[in-house]
């Protein structure tokens, strides 16, 4: 049996049953504002999923290489202003977190599997378009555990549509950012009657590319493989028109942007309920502990 590791301070992990993308990243970045107003300090921990293998955790900071780090942990130390470690071994990444920072609340991105390392909370993001696929798990469909395991997490989140007993998560956007020139933006309309070209090396690309459509835009898609490591002659393609990404892809594209390259951040929509459910919840599972 594998030893599991109970920290000084709750911890809430922030994960899913099925590989590709769910909206993870974006509920973590709420998550961690959220936090913040009601006085907590939060730090985030992540196995900094594309980067290079570490021998011991490291802290992400704004200007920090994605590929020493992560992409998805580099957005989020930018857009939560929180401390942010990354290691392979997430209760490795979480002491280091504890003796470096003031934390008093980790949260963790994915790691609804790793179960060495004790959790507080369970918050399990679900597609709400996708669902569970054929409800097979791997390699024979797309779940990580049995559908059975939401009947064991706190808090169930349903991205871009609702489920019963789910809270729905929507992700919103209008505005596109300048990669060389962050405050240069641009609202999503301005696009209309230009078309462009949409990037998308995420786990779920259709998502961005349906926000996109939802402004009545007319563009041509491009995949790539998610944490795809993008170099210049990967998008040699888009010297003559405008190029509107993620801003996952954005972190890995911006030391050779230009002026045309254009980026979507989005912030994630969630009911009243839902952080209200979530201090309650925090309160009677971590009485005692150090939460102040």
């Amino acid at each position: 049996m594998k030893r599991v590791s109970r920290l000084p301070v709750p911890a809430i992990v922030v994960g899913n049953l099925t590989v590709g993308g769910t909206g993870k990243t974006p509920l973590i970045v709420w998550l961690a504002r959220f936090l913040k107003e009601k006085g907590f300090r939060p730090g985030i921990i992540s196995r900094g999923y594309g980067a290079a293998r570490a021998r011991q955790p490291l802290q992400v900071f704004e200007n920090s290489d994605p590929q020493d780090v992560g992409d998805e942990p580099l957005l989020i130390a930018r857009r939560t202003a929180c401390p942010v470690f990354v290691f392979h071994q997430r209760v490795e990444a979480a002491n280091a977190l504890l003796e470096k920072t003031g934390c008093n609340i980790i949260l963790s991105d994915d790691g609804l599997q790793h179960y060495a390392l004790d959790r507080d909370l369970e918050i399990v993001v679900v597609d709400g378009s996708r669902r569970f696929g054929n409800g097979l798990c791997l390699p024979a469909g797309p779940l990580r555990e049995p559908v059975e395991r939401l009947n064991s997490v706190d808090m169930t989140v349903s991205s871009e549509a609702t489920a019963p007993g789910a809270y729905a998560m929507f992700l919103e956007g209008e505005i596109a950012v300048n990669l060389q020139d962050e405050s240069v933006k641009r609202p999503l309309e301005s696009f209309c009657g230009h078309p462009f070209v949409a990037i998308a090396g995420i786990g779920n690309p259709g998502r961005f590319f349906r926000h996109l459509g939802t402004f009545g835009l007319q563009f041509d898609c491009r995949e790539f493989p998610d944490h795809h490591r993008y170099r210049a002659e990967d998008l040699a393609f888009a010297e003559e028109c405008s190029l509107v990404m993620t801003e996952k892809d954005a972190v890995k594209c911006v030391a050779f942007a230009n002026s045309n390259f254009w980026y979507v951040p989005v912030e994630a929509r969630l009911p009243t309920e839902f952080g209200k459910n979530l201090l309650t919840l925090l309160k009677a599972k971590c009485d005692g502990q150090k939460i102040t």
